[in-house]
């Protein structure tokens, strides 16, 4: 392809890359019902357990049978990582990178297949599918790239001994078998992004995807044991979290966690890590209740835009989802007329159909909590100002659809500080700018936050905001849009444990621990 595939993408997709996507959707659904095994220790594995996925945009279609990995299982995998490590570890820089970067190149190659596969696994459309495995392949040439370029070997000052020669060096080495933990939404972006900092660093890895996708893990591990990596460097497994993740958590041979996913699940394993002989490092990037202030002085389409595909895309299910919108009263009308003209224009459906833009939630579970949280509103004096409401007529009463749902709420309610992971954002007037921060502020997580006001205001904004991504003035997306090597995504307070982005110079030290080495002579 003559055009590079990002989130941007989406905005002015070329004719060509819908004809790729359809032909590919084509292929996929002409190999479903497959059964699918676990991958450890270099091969597939048959796993003792299975069950049928189905897609959330029709319940009636499956999607195949995938592994629920038992607590045995995830120690096999874990015993083939543990055993694979020294070699790995000792592997030189050039031929690791020369093998995850061919995994890359596999990921490109399949691109349109596993977005396909992604969209009818997770109920995103075909731009968010394409975009996320893109993503992935980026992950993986960024992180080839900042390990050479850091060069995590290096002198030191010699020590200024009388009579001896003293050299002294700064070595970053890998922890050991890495364990990831995957969420549902983004199932192989956030799956290959935090692998790939681990082997790219030496470590061996253990991949537990989600149960709601156990589809996208797989397929990542195909482009993986594809690429050559030896056995046992990556190992995939798939099984609930009181179960293998549990046991993973727990199991003595786990030297680091990535976890992806709820504040409550993240601070569970993080004090688990903590908590044993010694502590070890959990990287636990969690939720995000994420604000977006709408200044006076503000472009107000502009700022329609951006909201709009922030809190809708995917259906809400975003960490970095706009869910919280405090607009200058003397705008607050015109903002909040052009918001529901706009969710008005909003198409939702079967996100695999190009005329599509919103899909289903995930699960059925999802779809009971968007109608319980529509009742809280109400309840709580909240004004819906659009949606409200699961759609369940004619082809979407087979899947999990909600309406993209606008509502004014009191300062006071209670859902202004819950992460309810869905397509309903909340609109509140203030007075002035500080008493919209000092809303915007209030809470326990700090994942991302936007503004939009005059160019003098934004200094004030990004000096101001506590989170760990900020963007002002941006259409594409008033808190969503992260993209390798452009924006580092990480969160601040309950949203992160480390206080890094993905993404960022800062991120691949998190895989390894340093060694002061000095020599006498």
């Amino acid at each position: 392809m003559d055009y590079k595939l990002t989130y941007s993408t989406m905005f002015n997709p070329p004719a060509e890359l819908h004809e790729r996507f359809e032909a590919a959707l084509t292929r996929v659904r002409s190999q479903l019902v497959r059964v699918h095994a676990n991958f450890i220790g270099g091969a597939d594995r048959p796993a003792k357990v299975t069950q049928e996925l189905h897609s959330p945009i029709n319940r009636n279609d499956v999607l195949g049978r995938f592994p629920v990995a038992t607590v045995d299982e995830a120690g096999l995998a874990m015993a083939a990582a543990q055993t694979a490590f020294p070699l790995w570890s000792r592997t030189s820089v050039a031929e690791r990178n020369r093998l995850l970067r061919r995994a890359a190149e596999l990921i490109e190659e399949r691109v349109y297949d596993i977005a396909a596969a992604v969209a009818l696994e997770v109920g995103k459309n075909r731009m968010e599918a394409l975009g996320e495995v893109q993503e992935t392949a980026d992950f993986f040439t960024v992180y080839c790239a900042d390990y050479e370029r850091q060069n995590f070997d290096h002198a030191l000052p010699d020590d200024p001994l009388p009579d001896y020669r003293s050299h002294n060096r700064s070595v970053m080495k890998p922890y050991g078998a890495w364990v990831v933990i995957t969420p549902f939404n983004f199932p192989f972006a956030l799956a290959g992004g935090p692998v790939a900092a681990a082997l790219v660093t030496g470590n061996t890895v253990v991949l537990k995807g989600a149960t709601d996708t156990p589809w996208a893990g797989r397929l990542l591990a195909d482009c993986l044991r594809d690429a050559g990596l030896p056995p046992g460097v990556f190992n995939y497994i798939c099984g609930r979290g009181e179960g293998a993740g549990a046991a993973l958590v727990n199991h003595p041979g786990t030297a680091g966690i990535t976890f992806t996913g709820s504040y409550e699940v993240g601070m569970q394993i993080y004090r688990r890590m903590s908590a044993g002989a010694w502590p070890r490092p959990c990287i636990a990037e969690m939720g995000g209740k994420n604000p977006v202030i709408v200044s006076a002085r503000a472009d107000l389409e502009r700022a329609a835009v951006g909201i709009i595909r922030s809190a809708f895309g995917l259906s809400g299910q975003k960490c970095s989802a706009a869910s919280r919108i405090y607009a200058q009263q003397s705008i607050a009308n015109e903002l909040i007329e052009r918001l529901v003209a706009a969710i008005a224009r909003v198409s939702v459906g079967d996100p695999t159909r190009r005329e599509n833009w919103m899909g289903p939630v995930v699960n059925e579970r999802a779809h009971q909590n968007y109608a319980r949280f529509c009742e809280e509103l109400k309840s709580g004096g909240a004004r819906i100002l659009s949606g409200g409401r699961p759609l369940t007529d004619g082809a979407l009463a087979n899947g999990f659809f909600c309406a993209p749902t606008l509502a004014e709420a009191p300062p006071a309610h209670p859902l202004w500080k819950q992460e309810m992971f869905l397509p309903i954002a909340m609109i509140t007037r203030v007075a002035d700018l500080d008493a919209a921060m000092s809303l915007a502020n209030e809470t326990a997580l700090g994942l991302t936050a936007g503004f939009y006001g005059g160019p003098e205001e934004v200094p004030w904004f990004f000096e101001h905001i506590e989170a760990g991504v900020a963007y002002a003035n941006r259409p594409q997306g008033a808190t969503t849009g992260a993209w390798p090597g452009y924006q580092a995504f990480g969160g601040w307070k309950g949203s992160g444990s480390t206080g890094k982005g993905i993404g960022s110079s800062y991120y691949l030290p998190l895989y390894q621990r340093e060694q002061s080495q000095t020599l006498v002579e």
